[in-house]
């Protein structure tokens, strides 16, 4: 989308040049490796701001039941080593997407030494595998052949997967932006075909009066709400992007919300069906977040990988679907907020209303090493024209705080109105 900062890829190597015809005409090529991770600094503050209030939760605070918290359990405990796992898979599939010049400069750091480095690009594809690893290998302890949601669960790893091949597509191929906006909605068809759930919604209260009914039901308008709401996730994380770390910084920051609303959703419900629901959606997002966790430590301030749009349209969808199934699209909608915001300041550009460039990227000063708000719509220049020129770290920082304060303003928004709205 507008915000890539890849600047070279697969395309640049020349379409003329015959391939040589033995492997022995190929030349021996030498990568740089990458930088470490910042593996400890990630894990110190997840420990600090999410692992200990979630573990909290789920063991302490409500009484969950002992076979419900058994699965959740092991699913974070294959969370777990799927962390270590992407740890040690990014380096080596940074060696090879480099030998297929699938790489890119930082467009941020240009007129400095960084900004010449060759970053590797598309680094989603290691963390996406290893998500569907653990996604797939979870159905041995959690699942029966004759499970209910076993059906369900499969296809909604299908659209992941879908999701996965098309991004990479993508970023092998880097499509048009107006071709970008359809992969997702090719990517949930298998979730659409296979939804099996109830197509109702509660009527809010105060409406009840008025429309003489509390439940309605939307039949197939309930599954376009679903297709729309899966294109929309997927391509906000795409469109809010630019930074070291901002893509899988946000991503972050929306699956702790949403496995922390899970676990609350659990813990105060009695409803076997709706408790399920939840914790469907926790067994997507533990392994989504554990593997976004290793990415960052590779992709924050300063980045040694880019994640490509195979990243985030993997994060987007797995997230619409965790909340298509769990059934708490309104409160996802609200976490996302600051990627609604994003799109609307986008929309001027994305219909072709105001000139749209390729990189809607602040400006960079090399000599102070700060970035400078454009005119363009997006939250990042947003962020600079408000509150002035920042560096880039600091920039993602002020934004993923301002994420985590809209899914604060969520869980207080749903307590005010619980008892009245719904």
């Amino acid at each position: 989308m507008a915000a890539r900062k890849r600047a070279t890829s697969v395309a640049s190597t020349s379409t003329t040049a015959k391939p040589p015809t033995t492997t022995e005409t190929q030349p021996k090529t030498t990568e740089a490796p990458i930088a470490p991770s910042k593996a400890g600094q990630i894990l110190k503050v997840s420990v600090i701001f999410f692992l200990v209030p979630y573990l909290y939760l789920i063991l302490y605070h409500y009484n969950i039941e002992a076979e419900l918290k058994r699965s959740i359990l092991i699913n974070a405990l294959l969370s777990s080593a799927g962390f270590f796992l992407t740890l040690i898979m990014i380096p080596v599939a940074s060696k090879y997407v480099l030998r297929r010049n699938l790489f890119g400069f930082d467009i941020n750091k240009k007129g400095t030494p960084q900004g010449s480095v060759k970053v590797p690009e598309s680094l989603g594809i290691a963390v996406g595998i290893v998500f569907l690893v653990l996604a797939i290998l979870f159905q041995y302890f959690n699942f029966t052949s004759d499970s209910n949601w076993l059906v369900e669960y499969n296809a909604a790893l299908a659209s992941v997967c879908f999701m996965i091949l098309l991004g990479f597509v993508d970023d092998v191929l880097d499509v048009p932006w107006r071709v970008k906006l359809l992969l997702p909605s090719i990517a949930a068809l298998p979730l659409l075909m296979a939804y099996a759930g109830h197509t109702t919604i509660i009527i809010p209260k105060p409406l009840v009066h008025y429309l003489g009914l509390e439940v309605l039901d939307l039949g197939w308008i309930y599954k376009l709400y679903m297709w729309l709401l899966a294109i929309f996730c997927t391509n906000s994380i795409n469109i809010h992007a630019g930074l070291n770390g901002l893509e899988v910084g946000q991503t972050v920051v929306i699956a702790s919300a949403i496995l922390i609303h899970n676990v609350m959703q659990i813990g105060v419900s009695s409803d076997p069906e709706y408790k399920q629901a939840h914790a469907f959606s926790i067994y997507l997002v533990q392994p989504l977040l554990a593997t976004s966790l290793a990415l960052l430590s590779y992709n924050w301030y300063p980045s040694s990988v880019f994640v490509g749009d195979t990243y985030t349209y993997f994060a987007g969808m797995t997230m619409a679907v965790a909340g298509i199934l769990g059934h708490f699209s309104e409160t996802l909608l609200i976490f996302f907020l600051p990627q609604v915001l994003n799109f609307l300041l986008s929309l001027p550009q994305l219909s072709g209303y105001i000139p749209c460039p390729r990189h809607r990227l602040p400006r960079f000063d090399p000599r102070t090493g700060l970035l400078t708000g454009t005119n363009d719509g997006t939250l990042v220049n947003l962020f600079l024209r408000k509150f002035g020129r920042m560096s880039e770290k600091s920039l993602c920082i002020y934004l993923l705080v301002f994420q985590a304060i809209c899914c604060c303003f969520c869980f207080m928004l749903r307590w005010f109105l619980t008892g009245w709205y719904k």
